[in-house]
């Protein structure tokens, strides 16, 4: 998944690369516990970029690989951690004297700089997981600037299972790329991609805020549980019954994720459905069409760049006025086109019913969706509608459902 790509840094054929950052000599497979992968080997970008052709800098090689292979020895000698399931390997990075950064902006071609993140079962994640720690931002810094000076780009690859924070840094490096956790092959299937072999065509399933404390249930995870005296694999007294610790409630209610942020005009830094791609595309000749609850909106789309790549087009909805409290606009459909060569054109169709359109009303207890006039927006993200069309919904759709899971307390959720 492409996240930034500036003046067309990739894709790269080939060349001296030099590879900065622990993971990018060990990549994460999968997360911890049950969300790890059954792998039986790892392909690291190192390797991955070898398979393609790089000659990758023996020099940084030659001081990654001792000091990860150093602190696993010592990870797997203390007793504390020598539990896999519980204790994930994670490498710290390290800085590197910015003279030595220098040398190799001037011995190699591009820069690589690979961003770790792990979690999973028996592993939540915490603030200082979502920010990028000082050693990490010293040497994207650092790099950034040795290899723009030497006339030379620098890439970030992003290997994590969840969002990090990158509004503060974004701009620095030539591209940005998002794998997440690629599983066994993840180095190869990674440098498929920045060669160009592969056109990403990826788009992301959640928002990446601008600040940890944007994101709407942040205030209901115990994000600083060891500050409070918690352990998160540790046990407490039996008699505490603690909010956010015991039990939690839920109170950001329907507005999680994109329709938080586009509902209370909360920017982010890469939004819901956001990725970019090595060619262009255009979209055309909007239309809907009603036939009875279900309506069929359709589009030409046209690649309109220089290379063969897909695209995927997404389907926001929004409702009549009514006094329900709900977002701005939701996902009801998207697409993805075949492979289009350049010029080529794809007719796409995205079909939304009745009971697609319905949000769950809790004072009637049923499934509704009231008759009137709905807006369908067709976009690129959650934050670039391209254009929009009108229907009316002539019959209110309506599903009566069992009253049986009322909170035992009166909540003050989120409302619009």
């Amino acid at each position: 998944m492409l996240l930034t790509n500036k003046k067309n840094a990739l894709p790269i054929k080939g060349g001296k690369a030099a590879l900065f950052g622990v993971t990018s000599y060990t990549f994460f497979s999968g997360g911890t516990g049950s969300g790890d992968v059954n792998e039986a080997y790892t392909v690291s970008l190192c390797e991955g970029l070898e398979n393609q052709g790089f000659t990758i800098d023996e020099n940084l090689k030659n001081i990654y690989i001792p000091e990860i292979q150093k602190q696993k020895t010592a990870f797997r000698a203390n007793p504390a951690t020598k539990d896999s399931l519980v204790h994930a390997f994670v490498p710290e990075d390290f800085t590197i004297d910015d003279a030595k950064i220098k040398e190799y902006a001037k011995t190699n071609d591009v820069a690589f700089i690979t961003l770790g993140r792990i979690s999973g079962e028996f592993r939540d994640r915490r603030i200082s997981n979502f920010n990028l720690s000082d050693n990490e931002k010293a040497l994207l810094n650092s790099v950034s600037k040795a290899f723009k000076a030497a006339g030379k780009k620098t890439i970030v690859i992003l290997n994590v299972g969840g969002v990090i924070e990158t509004a503060s840094w974004k701009d620095i490096p030539d591209a940005i790329l998002l794998p997440w956790m690629g599983g066994q092959e993840g180095g190869n299937a990674v440098a498929d991609v920045i060669t160009g072999a592969v056109n990403p065509s990826g788009r992301l399933p959640m928002s990446f805020p601008i600040d940890y404390f944007d994101v709407p249930g942040s205030k209901n995870f115990p994000y600083d549980f060891e500050a409070n005296g918690r352990s998160m694999f540790g046990t407490h007294d039996d008699n505490q019954n603690t909010e956010n610790f015991d039990y939690t409630n839920y109170l950001e209610d329907i507005f999680v994720g994109y329709r938080y942020y586009n509902t209370f005009d909360k920017k982010t830094s890469f939004p819901f459905g956001y990725g970019l791609s090595y060619s262009e595309f255009e979209f055309s000749d909007v239309k809907v069409q009603t036939a009875g609850g279900d309506f069929q909106i359709s589009l030409n789309v046209k690649n309109t760049g220089s290379c063969e790549g897909k695209t995927v087009v997404e389907l926001y909805t929004k409702y009549p006025e009514s006094n329900q409290s709900s977002p701005k606009y939701e996902l009801k459909a998207f697409a993805k086109t075949n492979s289009l060569m350049p010029g080529e054109s794809q007719p796409v169709v995205l079909t939304v019913n009745s009971a697609d359109l319905a949000f769950f009303d809790a004072a009637q207890n049923q499934w509704t969706a009231p008759a009137g006039e709905y807006t369908f927006y067709i976009a690129k993200s959650a934050e670039d509608i391209v254009t929009e069309v009108k229907s009316q919904l002539l019959t209110p759709y309506e599903n009566k459902v069992n009253n049986v899971m009322n909170p035992k307390e009166d909540l003050d959720v989120m409302k619009n």
